[in-house]
C-alpha cells in the first residue's frame, strides 16, 4: 500500500512538471496579437493552477519521504530493542550459571574430602515428581548407582538408583523406600520419606530412644555410612511423639532440601571416611 502511494505521488509530480514546462513553452511562444492575448488569458490560470499543484505534490512527496524515513528508524529501533532483550536474557543466564558455579566451588571448599560432579535436572517422574528425577550426568561422568546426591548447602537430596552413559535417575529422600541413618542432638535413628499423616512432603525419623530429649528446630544430620557421609543435613524437627507401643520416640522432619525448586544438584562420587 505504501509503495503504491509513493508511486502514485511520483506520477502526479512528473505530470505536474510536464504540464508546467508545456505551459511555459507555450507562454514564451505567444506575442501581443489579440489571439496571443486570448491564449495568455487562458494560460495564466492554468499556470497558477499548475504551480499550486506542483507545490502540493512536493509537500505530499516530502511527507511520504519523511514517513518512510520514520518507519525505517522505527524498524531499526525495534531491532535494537530485540537485540537488547536477547542480550539481557543471555546476561541473566550467564549470571545464574556463575552463581551455580560459585556455589559448587564453595561446596568443594567446605569439605575437601568430597569429590563432586554437578548435574542438572532434565525430567521428573510423571507418577510422583517429588519421588525421583533424571539428571544430565551418567557413567561417562563417573556416576554410578548408590551415590549420594546433595545441594550446594550440603542438604541431602537422595540417592542415584540408575545410571546410563549420559543420564542418572535420582530417588529423593521423600520416597518411602529410602532409609538414612541419622542423628539429632546426639541421638540416633532412621529417617524415611513418604510421611503423609497431615504432613505432606515431610520426613519421619523413627527408633529414637524414649529418653531422647529433642525439640522443634533441632537439626537432623546423617550419622555416616558407606553411602552417606557424616553430617550432611537432612532437615529440622517440627514435631515429635511416641510410637503406638510406647517403646520409642519418633520425630517429624522438614527436609533441608527444597525438592520442589531444585534445578542443580551435586553427586558425591568419592569421599574420605573418618
Amino acid at each position: 500500500m505504501k509503495h503504491f502511494f509513493t508511486t502514485r505521488v511520483r506520477a502526479v509530480l512528473i505530470a505536474a512538471v510536464i504540464l508546467a514546462a508545456a505551459l511555459l513553452i507555450i507562454g514564451n511562444l505567444t506575442g501581443t496579437t489579440p489571439m496571443d492575448m486570448l491564449v495568455q488569458g487562458i494560460l495564466t490560470p492554468l499556470r497558477t493552477g499548475a504551480s499550486n499543484l506542483t507545490a502540493q505534490v512536493e509537500r505530499m512527496y516530502d511527507y511520504v519521504f519523511r514517513y518512510e524515513a520514520l518507519e525505517a528508524e522505527n524498524e531499526a529501533l525495534r531491532q535494537q530493542i530485540a537485540q537488547m532483550e536477547d542480550a539481557a536474557l543471555t546476561a541473566e543466564s550467564v549470571s545464574r550459571e556463575n552463581d551455580r558455579l560459585r556455589e559448587a566451588l564453595k561446596l568443594q571448599l567446605l569439605d575437601e574430602g568430597y569429590s563432586l560432579v554437578d548435574a542438572y535436572i532434565i525430567s521428573w517422574d510423571t507418577n510422583d515428581w517429588t519421588s525421583s528425577f533424571t539428571v544430565n550426568r551418567g557413567t561417562a561422568s563417573g556416576i554410578r548407582e548408590g551415590m549420594c546426591v546433595i545441594t550446594s548447602n550440603k542438604a541431602v537430596v537422595g540417592l542415584v538408583t540408575e545410571a546410563g552413559p549420559n543420564y542418572a535417575v535420582v530417588k529423593t529422600v521423600l520416597d518411602s523406600s529410602l532409609s538414612v541413618s541419622a542423628s539429632v542432638s546426639g541421638y540416633s535413628g532412621i529417617v524415611q520419606g513418604g510421611y503423609a499423616q497431615g504432613q505432606q512432603g515431610m520426613l519421619l525419623m523413627q527408633y529414637l530412644p524414649t529418653t531422647a530429649v529433642i525439640r522443634n528446630n533441632d537439626q537432623v544430620v546423617t550419622a555416616g555410612s558407606t553411602v552417606y557421609p557424616r553430617n550432611l543435613i537432612l532437615g529440622r524437627i517440627i514435631d515429635a511423639g511416641y510410637d503406638e507401643a510406647g517403646i520409642a520416640k519418633y520425630a517429624v522432619v522438614r527436609p533441608a532440601a527444597d525438592i520442589d525448586s531444585l534445578e542443580q544438584v551435586f553427586i558425591i562420587t568419592e569421599y574420605t571416611t573418618e
